[in-house]
C-alpha cells in the first residue's frame, strides 16, 4: 500500500493553526510565521523555530534543520520516521492514508 502523502499534507495545511497550538503550545502568530521554541532541542526562547503556515515549510535557523510540510514537521517533532508521521496525522484528520 501506497501512502499518499500529498493528500495528507493538503488537509494537515487546513488544520496547521491548530496543529501548531497542539505541537508547540508556547508559539504565537505573527502574519503568516508561527514561531515557537524548539522543543527537540535545548531552545530557551522562541525565534529561530518558525513554521509558515500559508506554505507549511518549517525551519530551525539555529541548527539549519527543515522540511517543506506537515508530514515532515510532524516526523522531526514526534521524532518518527516520514510514514509513521503520515499515518498518525491522517488518522488525527480522518484523512484516508492510501492512493
Amino acid at each position: 500500500m501506497t501512502i499518499d502523502f500529498a493528500e495528507i499534507s493538503r488537509a494537515a495545511l487546513n488544520q496547521l493553526p491548530v496543529l501548531l497550538r497542539r505541537w508547540l503550545p508556547d508559539g504565537q502568530l505573527a502574519g503568516r510565521e508561527y514561531t515557537a521554541r524548539n522543543p527537540t532541542r535545548v531552545d530557551r526562547r522562541p525565534g529561530s523555530f518558525r513554521v509558515n503556515i500559508a506554505t507549511d515549510r518549517w525551519a530551525d535557523f539555529a541548527t539549519g534543520e527543515k522540511g517543506g510540510d506537515v508530514v515532515s514537521l510532524a516526523a522531526y517533532l514526534g521524532g518518527l520516521r516520514q510514514a509513521e508521521a503520515a499515518r498518525r496525522l491522517a488518522n488525527m484528520l480522518g484523512t484516508d492514508t492510501r492512493r
